[in-house]
């Protein structure tokens, strides 16, 4: 252990904070510096009051929730039909070869510009924020399933079906666990897409939500109101990139390969 500290630093869990710390630094003497005015560029303390008044009053907790709700049921609905919708393909050649360039295609419309449209059609409630964050995270989501089921060796299946395993087994002990880890990659891919999906919705047309709350910022020259409604934003997506990553490591178990640094030095 003591050898591969040497390699990787020996305390790397500081690395994120002294970014940070250099970040919020340089921010600050770009402000004092430049002098620009607080609706434009607000220093780190004015967010930071800014921060504490909109958890004290409530405002962050309540359109914060709204967003994580959207984020959650949308996440949800993708992945379920992606799921579904991959591994129909991935076992229907034919059907894959028919479909694939429509899906494709459908990729090359921006959510921003089918976002409007949905939030028309379904008003500017739950629903339509919810079918946004379903469509930014189908796509990757359905691209890793069917690779994932392809990536399955022919050998394998051959040996299932030689010991007269059913289908249902073959998907529970073969395909599924073959399939887990590139699933597992495009998920984390839409878990932070969907507070993207979110946010453009909300934008659109919303009374409630992060991106609501960016939208009251900026129409009131409030910029550290937007600051804080970002920031509040990227730690959304950072958790939950962080517990698909959790639910890698706690599934993907037997992926873990022993580390050669155990034979050469006698650690385990």
């Amino acid at each position: 252990m003591k050898h591969e500290r040497e390699r990787t630093g020996a305390y790397p869990w500081l690395l994120g904070p002294a970014v940070a710390a250099v970040t919020v630094l340089a921010w600050e003497l770009l402000v004092r510096v430049t002098q620009l005015p607080a609706f434009i560029l607000p220093a780190p303390g004015a967010v930071w009051r800014r921060l504490v008044l909109a958890l004290q009053d409530g405002t962050l907790l309540r359109h914060g929730l709204v967003t994580l709700q959207e984020v959650v049921l949308g996440l949800a609905m993708g992945v379920v039909a992606a799921g579904l919708l991959g591994y129909w393909l991935a076992r229907s050649p034919r059907w894959e070869r028919l479909l694939a360039p429509f899906v494709v295609a459908s990729q090359s419309v921006p959510i921003v510009a089918i976002a409007p449209l949905l939030v028309i059609w379904f008003g500017p409630g739950l629903l339509s924020k919810t079918l946004i964050c379903a469509l930014i995270v189908f796509f990757p989501i359905l691209i890793n399933t069917i690779i994932g089921l392809h990536s399955v060796p022919q050998e394998l299946r051959d040996l299932m079906r030689s010991l007269q395993a059913s289908r249902a087994q073959t998907f529970r002990l073969l395909e599924l666990p073959a399939a887990l880890p590139v699933f597992l990659g495009g998920l984390r891919i839409g878990a932070t897409l969907s507070v993207i999906g979110a946010v453009v919705g909300e934008l659109v047309g919303a009374d409630r939500g992060l991106g609501f709350l960016i939208n009251v910022g900026r129409g009131q020259y409030d910029t550290a109101l937007v600051f804080v409604a970002v920031f509040a934003l990227v730690a959304l997506a950072l958790t939950l990139y962080g517990l698909v990553s959790l639910a890698e490591r706690r599934w993907l178990w037997w992926q873990q390969r022993t580390n050669p640094s155990s034979f050469l030095y006698g650690e385990s």
